[in-house]
């Protein structure tokens, strides 16, 4: 079988769009209804609210609402769970501003859990000091924000939805600006969409991995199609691994909040041992990448692992956790009588494309939001719960650059797309990086996936989901030392603290 050759299309006519924002989760809802009355346009690859990971989100959306918290608490946390890196200005940042991001919310319906007195109900999840995780209906808070968000967008008259096609690549002019990105339908056909600003609000990365919480269509190509433009890239090497998916055998794998810890639930291996407390100090309530390699530790030892809610949720299940209740069910569980069994799963990507302070690429013209992001407030190790509140910070603060803004116009433009992986090459390399580019990781298992990338890029092309792969691989196999999400066998210490940022221009990592 022959490599496919990329597809080059141009457009040359007359700009579809001010604002193109290509995705539809959280990021780009929420962008989209901050802009009016700015028209703007929504790519969807399915029905609206139907293929994000946003609506999945179990936790919440972390903020310091409860009055014996601060901003700059919340913010301390980040930097401590982040293991060095996170940057401490977007900590802040993000912290000082989620508030009013949580009443924006609230405004446009979200219900959010309540205290008897009307206050938001707020949870404790793993590394935060104090309970600050506005919940919905315990674990839908995901799908209560998208719902309310959808039902918004569908009644604003300022925003158009494309759906069913999905963006593959992006059209830059002569000067390098992007202008606008090549979208293909269901039925493969392609097209060209133009915009005077494209925003990526794409996801994660995580079905690139056999094991994963996220849909299988989120794969990074946002990350590859930025590289291949030429943006700045940073912190790829760092894949957050949730510890506790339901293990059941489904692709992808549901998922075992974790406010399930902070309400008390506990880990235990197949003998009845509680064993979070032999690993680290703060047992269950540990960060996530050390309950993760954990986990994993005991599954490999054949101990297994096993969520216990049965004392800690017990009969209330069904109303505190539904999402996860039903879960269970559905596979034959009652988690009020019988443990739940758990694995790691690939969950967040922390790396990704770099924005300034107010979600501007490198690149003219690409702004970028949410999860296919790299702007530092992560570090290694994402805090539980932060996600969603970077995602509407960020997509608040790039509304308010782009409301009155005068953009200008790119030039005739130029875009490039390969074909797509065949599915048994894709769930190779999917098993690849599970096993190899996982919870635990060492330069021999990681030099054979990028032997087994070469392998099918020489078969199939430069597919998107091999360039993204091989970018994370390589970030990993650069960054020897372990921290965070980030753990290798072959280098279990930390050296000194440094980003990895990547260039295409350059074919190599430059690190500051």
């Amino acid at each position: 079988m022959s490599a496919s050759i990329p597809q080059t299309l141009t457009a040359n006519g007359p700009v579809d769009d001010d604002v193109l924002i290509v995705g539809a989760g959280l990021a780009g809802l929420f962008l989209a209804l901050q802009l009016a009355p700015r028209p703007c346009t929504v790519i969807s690859p399915a029905p609206l609210g139907q293929a994000a990971s946003s609506a999945w989100a179990q936790g919440g959306l972390a903020a310091a609402m409860h009055p014996l918290d601060s901003p700059e608490q919340h913010a301390a946390d980040t930097v401590a769970a982040g293991a060095g890196l996170v940057d401490p200005i977007i900590a802040r940042l993000i912290a000082e501003e989620g508030p009013a991001r949580v009443r924006d919310l609230v405004a446009l319906g979200v219900p959010f859990d309540r205290t008897p007195d009307g206050a938001l109900a707020l949870s404790l999840e793993a590394a935060h000091s104090h309970p600050r995780v506005a919940r919905v209906a315990g674990d839908l808070a995901g799908k209560a924000i998208m719902d309310a968000l959808v039902a918004a967008v569908a009644a604003a008259p300022h925003i158009t939805i494309i759906e069913g096609v999905r963006a593959t690549g992006l059209m830059q002019d002569a000067n390098l600006q992007v202008a606008g990105v090549i979208l293909r339908d269901n039925a493969g056909t392609l097209s060209t969409r133009t915009a005077r600003e494209t925003v990526l609000c794409t996801g994660g990365s995580g079905g690139l991995f056999q094991v994963t919480t996220n849909p299988p269509e989120a794969r990074g190509d946002a990350v590859a199609m930025a590289w291949e433009a030429g943006a700045l890239i940073a912190d790829l090497e760092f894949v957050q691994f949730h510890p506790t998916a339901i293990d059941i055998g489904r692709d992808p794998a549901p998922l075992a909040t974790e406010a399930l810890r902070g309400e008390g639930a506990t880990l235990h291996n197949r003998d009845g041992t509680a064993f979070m407390a032999s690993y680290h100090e703060l047992a269950e309530l540990a960060p996530r990448d050390e309950v993760a390699r954990a986990v994993h530790t005991e599954r490999l030892s054949g101990r297994g692992a096993f969520l216990d809610c049965r004392t800690a949720v017990g009969e209330h299940f069904p109303d505190h956790f539904p999402t996860v209740f039903g879960t269970c069910k559905s596979a034959g569980i009652d988690p009020r009588t019988e443990l739940i069994p758990v694995a790691p799963a690939a969950h967040y990507h922390m790396g990704g494309i770099v924005p300034d302070f107010w979600g501007r690429s490198s690149l003219d013209g690409l702004s970028v939001c949410g999860e296919c992001t790299s702007t530092g407030v992560h570090g290694a190790n994402r805090l539980a719960s932060n996600s969603l509140l970077e995602a509407v910070v960020f997509a608040h603060r790039i509304a308010e650059r782009l409301r009155e803004a005068e953009f200008a116009t790119p030039n005739a433009s130029t875009g490039h797309v390969p074909g797509a992986l065949p599915v048994p090459a894709l769930q190779e390399l999917r098993g690849a990086m599970s096993e190899k580019c996982g919870v635990v990781r060492n330069a021999t298992g990681m030099t054979s996936v990028l032997e087994l990338i070469e392998r099918l890029n020489t078969i199939h092309g430069p597919a998107r989901a091999l360039t993204t792969a091989r970018l994370i691989v390589q970030a990993a196999i650069n960054r020897k030392e372990s921290r965070g999400g980030h753990f290798r066998s072959d280098y279990p210490d930390m050296i000194e603290p440094e980003r990895q940022f990547l260039l295409r221009d350059f074919e190599e990592t430059v690190r500051v």
